[in-house]
Formats: C-alpha cells, sequence, structure tokens
C-alpha cells in the first residue's frame, strides 16, 4: 500500500524540523497517539489507538529515523504490533523545501499490514490513512502558532 502528498506549511523550515522532531508536539498531532518516547538518538517507542470501521486495536512498535539530512529530510521507517488486529509496518520519506517563507512538506509512504488489519479492505484503509493525514497536518500547522484557515 502505497501513500504521498505534500502540504505547505506556513512556517520556516527550521521551525518545522524542529516540530517534525519533538516528541511532545507529535504525541499531540498524531491523531490516536498515546505516547512516544525517545529510546536512542533517531529512536522511538510508540504506543497508537486506531479505529477503522469495527476494527479498533492498539498498536506497540518503535519508530526509526533514518538517512537524516539535518533540516531537509529523512525516513522514518516503524512497525507496530496490534493483538490479534495484526500488525503494521512501513516507511515513509518526509522532505523539506523552502516556499516563499513557508515550507512545502513531501511525503511518500509505503505500508505493509496483516492479520485482521488485512481483512479491512484497501478503499476502507487507503481512507483511513488519508483522514489520518489531514487530521495531522491540521493539528500540526496549529502547533505552529497558524490558524488552521491559513494554510
Amino acid at each position: 500500500m502505497d501513500f504521498d502528498g505534500e502540504h505547505l506549511i506556513p512556517a520556516p523550515r527550521h521551525e518545522v524540523w524542529r516540530a517534525l522532531n519533538d516528541p511532545a508536539v507529535l504525541v499531540a498531532c498524531i491523531p490516536g497517539c498515546e505516547t512516544l518516547e525517545s529510546t536512542a538518538p533517531g529512536r522511538y517507542a510508540a504506543t497508537i489507538a486506531v479505529r477503522i470501521g469495527v476494527l479498533a486495536a492498539r498498536f506497540s512498535g518503535t519508530l526509526a529515523l533514518e538517512d537524516v539530512i539535518e533540516a531537509e529530510a529523512y525516513t522514518l521507517k516503524g512497525q507496530g504490533q496490534g493483538g490479534v488486529a495484526g500488525f503494521v509496518g512501513g516507511s515513509a520519506r518526509v522532505t523539506l523545501i523552502d516556499q516563499d517563507g513557508d515550507t512545502m512538506l513531501q511525503w511518500k509512504a509505503e505500508g505493509q499490514i496483516g492479520g485482521r488489519l488485512a481483512s479491512v479492505g484497501g478503499r476502507l484503509l487507503h481512507g483511513f490513512a488519508s483522514k489520518t493525514a489531514a487530521e495531522f497536518f491540521k493539528r500540526f500547522i496549529g502547533s505552529l502558532g497558524c490558524q488552521p484557515d491559513c494554510a
């Protein structure tokens, strides 16, 4: 399953980079994120609760930042277990580009799922991912002090 997108964030690139690397900001912005704790430089343990259709699960897993280019890009790799709901895994390349004082955030992600989660169906999963990404960026832009209507 592949996803990509871009969002114009009304803040300078260095501020966007700082926020993208702040676990407290990310916990507040990622829908369903309950915990995100640093375990080593560029490594995190996370717990995220999700509901997709009739399936609800709490996933515990790890995240790692790789191929980091300071204030420009990184690859986020992660995996999680949700008990009987199944597992998730994947990666996302995140790139920041200056754009007239703002920042264009581009991302390209790929993921794998298994267990009961895989039986939900691609269309429902794609809708869930799109909705989750939209909510993340709304919260993220708000965390930078911008009102939701300015993006």
